[in-house]
């Protein structure tokens, strides 16, 4: 099964990768930033895990507010490196664990935390500032992750016990996962700091080591401030430190602080913390009963014939094929396709398997592979083909046999405006 080996604690600010960038380890201002994280970077070379699980926040950048969650777990294969507005910092993407992300989601689902997911979304300085420092990434990175985004933005936002409580219910997804892995925490902000307004660049240092102590021995307190209350001790930026209180409900009770180290440069108090998770082995059933608990939603599921759940799996294996789909809104998309289809399935990087169900209009095939049928709603638009032909050919059955099936046998319908293929079959006879 896996396990979490410890929690890494560390500050996301972009001073840490402005710094990597440009060569300023030596540089006698920038040196203590790479000083405190050389004993990070080296347990975490000893220890060797496999998987990171990243608790960060984006900065505006890949997550905006037309739609903003407050728990993102990202489910993808690979996450690349945003631009923030000049330009993507010069390092490889990293490759993500979707099948333990998967897993990740369903308990956390099953445990009533309302998660969202994405995918193919780059990652700002929030996840990659530190990661950038704390392993050698040159040849590639030696450390799948599964970052967890958390909207610390806008408020409302969760309390700080919801934080902590997620981390708990982390704990229990990672350590009902089956597969022998091992796993690190690591979350990323604070410390104290302010960034807006006329009370920009406040600090607070005093809270700084009293709030490094109390999470190490004393989380409960942390857990029970309210916004206002962190807001006020750290910055109103600073409360992003909520986001350590997940890492910290990850890991046991009893924890070994292997290293702490704090440097306040300029606008953000910068600490670097290495915990050893002190956890002892599960208990008699502890396992079976979560991962029961995880099964009750989709058990018998599986004996309904001709049903296809779209899940994680399907999700990530599909991404490239639905977003074709979806894309059938944008005008000049479905332009291009309607002039020269295959043409434009190669040019998206559709592989040769996508590419035969689409031009062979296989719909039924299409949802085996994993499309999901809004998708096939939206190219049914742009051909002319209305929602009850593609219905019929999921069933293997011709229109007219599967219309004798309907209460309103002359009723065909789409969700097409003015830009697709004309719609023949809304047509009066002649």
């Amino acid at each position: 099964m896996a396990r979490i080996i410890g929690g890494v604690a560390v500050s996301h600010t972009p001073t840490i990768g402005f710094a990597f960038d440009r060569d300023k380890q030596a540089d006698p201002v920038w040196a203590p930033i790479f000083e405190a994280l050389e004993p990070v970077k080296q347990w975490l070379a000893e220890v060797k895990p496999d998987v990171a699980i990243v608790t960060y926040n984006d900065h505006v950048t890949s997550f905006f507010f037309d739609h903003y969650s407050a728990f993102a777990l990202g489910i993808g294969e690979r996450f690349e490196v945003a631009d923030e507005g000049g330009g993507a910092r010069d390092l490889p993407g990293i490759h993500g664990h979707p099948a333990l992300a998967a897993h990740i989601g369903q308990s956390l689902m099953a445990d009533e935390f309302d998660m969202s997911f994405f995918q193919d979304k780059p990652l700002d300085h929030g996840c990659f500032s530190p990661l950038s420092v704390l392993w050698e990434h040159a040849q590639g990175w030696p450390v799948n992750i599964v970052p967890l985004q958390m909207g610390v933005l806008q408020f409302p936002l969760p309390s700080a016990r919801r934080f902590y409580k997620l981390g708990q219910g982390l704990r229990r997804a990672i350590e009902s996962y089956p597969e022998d892995l091992r796993v690190v925490i690591v979350a990323t902000g604070g410390l104290s700091h302010q960034v807006h307004g006329e009370r920009a660049g406040f600090n607070n240092t005093p809270w700084d080591m009293q709030f490094l102590e109390l999470f190490e021995n004393d989380p409960e307190r942390l857990a029970s401030l309210t916004h206002a209350e962190l807001a006020t001790l750290g910055g109103m930026e600073g409360a992003e430190v909520m986001m350590w209180l997940t890492m910290r409900g990850a890991l046991s009770s009893q924890v070994r602080k292997l290293h702490q180290a704090y440097y306040l440069p300029s606008m953000t108090g910068i600490a670097a913390v290495v915990y050893e998770n002190l956890a002892g082995p599960v208990i008699a059933g502890e396992v079976e009963r979560h991962r029961a608990a995880m099964a009750v939603q989709m058990a018998g599921a599986e004996r309904l014939q001709g049903s296809y759940p779209f899940n994680f799996a399907r999700s990530v294996k599909a991404l490239r094929l639905n977003r074709f789909l979806r894309d059938m809104a944008v005008p000049a998309h479905r332009q291009r396709f309607l002039a020269d289809g295959p043409a434009h399935m190669r040019e998206v990087g559709l592989n040769d398997e996508e590419c035969d169900l689409l031009q062979r209009r296989d719909w039924r095939g299409l949802i085996h592979y994993g499309a999901i049928f809004f998708g096939l709603e939206k190219l049914g638009a742009v051909l002319g083909v209305s929602n009850l032909h593609i219905y019929a050919a999921m069933r293997g059955e011709t229109l007219e046999v599967f219309q004798q099936t309907r209460n309103a046998p002359n009723a065909l319908y789409s969700v097409a405006g003015s830009g697709g293929a004309a719609q023949t079959w809304d047509q009066p006879a002649a």
